[in-house]
Order: C-alpha cells, then structure tokens, then sequence
C-alpha cells in the first residue's frame, strides 16, 4: 500500500467585494492650470496655494462654474461647491429658519446663495450663505453681480456649511471674514453642531446666540439639525415655529 502525501494548499487570493453605489468615492475634480510668467502652474482643490491677485483671478475665470474662491493675505483656495445630501440638506434648514425668525420678528433681512465679496487686490470669499440685517437691507442693486467691498458694505452674517472643510472654516475663512468686516460668522457642522463667532475690531469671540440676530439662539437651530435627520423640513420648520410663539 502506497500512501499518498497530501499536496501543498494552493494559495488564494480575497478579492474584496466591491463597494455599494452609495459608497463609492466621486472622481477627483481635475486641478485648475494657470498660465502664469514662469510657465502653467497647477492649481489644486481644496488647498491653500501662494499667490498674487491677478494668478488668483486668472484661475478663479478658468475654473469650472462650480467652484467656489477665496483670497487672503496672498493666498488663494478653490473648492467644489458640496453637492451631497447632507450639506444641501442642513443648507436649506438654515435658509429657512433665517427666514422663519426674521419674519415672526419684523426684522428686515436679505439673503445670498454663494454670493461673491471682493476688496480687490487683496480679500474674496463666496460664503454658502451670506446675509443683511436691518439697515443695511437693499444695499446691492438688483444687477450686482460681485460685491465690491470698496463701494458696498460687506454682510452683517456670513456662513459655512461645513461638511469636509471644518478646520479651514475654523481656521483661515474665519481670519478672512474678520478682516472683510461681516459682524458675525456662523460654521455650520453636519454633525449639528454650530460654531458661531461675533465679529469686533478684525478680531472675533464665540458666541451661543446670535449678535445681528437678537433672540436667536445657535441651540434652537443646533436642535432644528438634528430634528431633519429624521422629519422632514415641514415638520422642523412646524417645531422652530412652535419654539419662536412660545
């Protein structure tokens, strides 16, 4: 009788399944080129690069239609507008809680989708959200297409929904807000969670209810966040009335 010796194992490979739809990453956006004095420079998303003016505003004209930028102490920053459910979604809760409050309030407001803000040559933000109170509602004219920062008063409130940019909202757009002179600067986190900045003298302090906006408290809206994980916008609209009649 001849006995048999088993053979080596053949080795196997995992193969990783691949990812649901809903966990797929996006395509990288494609960088921005920039023909400048010393050759084409490639100018990356979501990322801080130095730069003069006329660099910055050669690359914001290039860049695609939704890309957001920014400008400060010769540095320049251009990103994608966010398009996910999760900042469109906490983006539309605070227009209309601004808008509910201002409203049981007589308080005159006027509010800005990524409007532009430019003291040229030196300062440009798109805010997601930028807002006038009082007496400085009906400051632009109907055709202003950017904000010249030189011939018009900047925003009494400007805000960033914040999804995957929170320490630059945190960080440099807070300097940069500061030093256009809005009053108050809201960071807005998915996570329900508002960072709110009261603007004095180009320096700023947190704040738990709101300067421009007497009687509203960041809370109530933090609360309002939270609430449209799970109902839908009537309904948290229907509760932030309920809180602001009470």
């Amino acid at each position: 009788m001849v006995a048999i010796q088993p053979g080596p194992v053949p080795k196997t490979t995992a193969v990783a399944a691949p990812p649901a739809p809903s966990q797929r990453l996006a395509p990288m956006p494609e960088p921005v080129m920039v023909a400048g004095a010393k050759g084409v420079d490639e100018i990356l998303l979501d990322d801080w690069h130095k730069a003069d003016w006329d660099t910055y505003q050669q690359a914001i004209a290039q860049a695609s239609e939704k890309t957001k930028g920014y400008y400060h102490d010769g540095m320049m920053r251009l990103e994608m507008s966010p398009v996910g459910n999760p900042h469109s979604r906490d983006h539309f809760i605070i227009i209309a809680a601004l808008g509910l409050f201002a409203a049981l309030r007589n308080l005159p407001i006027d509010g800005h989708n990524n409007c532009t803000y430019r003291k040229a040559g030196l300062r440009e933000a798109q805010p997601d959200l930028s807002v006038y109170v009082g007496d400085r509602v009906g400051s632009l004219d109907w055709e202003t297409k950017i904000v010249d920062l030189d011939q018009l008063p900047p925003p009494d409130l400007a805000i960033e929904i914040s999804d995957s940019t929170l320490p630059d909202d945190c960080g440099r757009k807070r300097l940069l807000y500061e030093d256009l002179g809005v009053r108050e600067y809201w960071v807005v986190n998915v996570a329900a969670v508002i960072l709110g900045f009261e603007i004095i003298e180009r320096g700023s302090r947190r704040i738990q209810e709101s300067a421009v906006l007497p009687g509203l408290s960041l809370a109530i809206l933090e609360e309002s966040l939270r609430r449209s994980r799970e109902a839908d916008h009537g309904q948290v609209s229907a509760w932030l009335l309920q809180q602001w009649q009470a």
